[in-house]
């Protein structure tokens, strides 16, 4: 009797343990989710984002990463400033608040800066079929004559237009092949000033030119770096008009 007793008092402990410590903790541990909004479909570089390609989900706090969006009305009507996928959520560095379509950024040339498209002559010069719109990049150019390589001051900081195959189709347009491989580019358009086109035009003839990731992601640290190569030619005495 005095066991059952015993024992009766142990359980009540326990009963009153897992109400009051126990459950609190599971219910928290389960419970602490919130909603954020994230891809519902793939979208190519530069499209507008709809609220039709955009769904709002429950998921553990814990699980989301830094920065993530959840407000869909910072979201819908911008930009995809790379290729996303359904799934990805939302960060500040994957949307855009203009479209860099080559399209849009032929339209907005004002006389300030230009057009200029240069060759890729290897697979390795394009950074393997891997340049973006919007990219950043430095130039790295070879000497035909002596093998020397360098990245001229000028060329330190260069934003991408777009890439183009040698069929004429950019890289926001192009389209995955049967065998789900995707044409290559064959030349590369970048945004420069005239003294930069000037040696670009020059370097197509006597050099090899090949392009080095320095950048991609938001605007505004895309800018950052493009800022700094103007400061360049500040510098250098107005060089960027010569």
């Amino acid at each position: 009797m005095k066991n059952r007793t015993i024992i009766g008092i142990i359980c009540m402990v326990l009963a009153v343990v897992i109400t009051f410590a126990v459950a609190p903790i599971v219910n928290r541990l389960t419970s602490d989710t919130s909603t954020v909004i994230r891809l519902a479909e793939d979208i190519k570089q530069g499209a507008q984002i709809t609220e039709a390609q955009i769904e709002s989900v429950k998921v553990k706090t814990d699980t989301i990463p830094a920065g993530t969006i959840k407000n869909p009305k910072e979201v819908v009507g911008k930009y995809a400033a790379s290729d996303l996928y359904a799934g990805d959520y939302f960060t500040a560095a994957k949307i855009s608040g203009e479209s860099n379509t080559a399209d849009d950024v032929f339209a907005s040339l004002d006389g300030s800066k230009v057009a200029v498209s240069v060759t890729i002559d290897t697979f390795a010069a394009g950074l393997s079929g891997k340049l973006q719109n919007g990219d950043i990049i430095s130039i790295i150019v070879t000497d035909n004559d002596t093998k020397e390589s360098a990245i001229p001051g000028e060329l330190r900081y260069v934003k991408v237009i777009t890439t183009t195959t040698a069929g004429g189709i950019d890289k926001d347009a192009v389209v995955k092949n049967d065998d789900g491989s995707y044409e290559l580019p064959s030349t590369v358009t970048v945004l420069v000033n005239t003294a930069q086109a000037k040696l670009l035009a020059k370097y197509e003839g006597n050099s090899a030119m090949q392009a080095a990731l320095v950048y991609r992601g938001g605007k505004e640290n895309a800018d950052k770096f493009l800022a700094m190569q103007d400061e360049y030619f500040n510098n250098a005495g107005g060089g960027a008009n010569g």
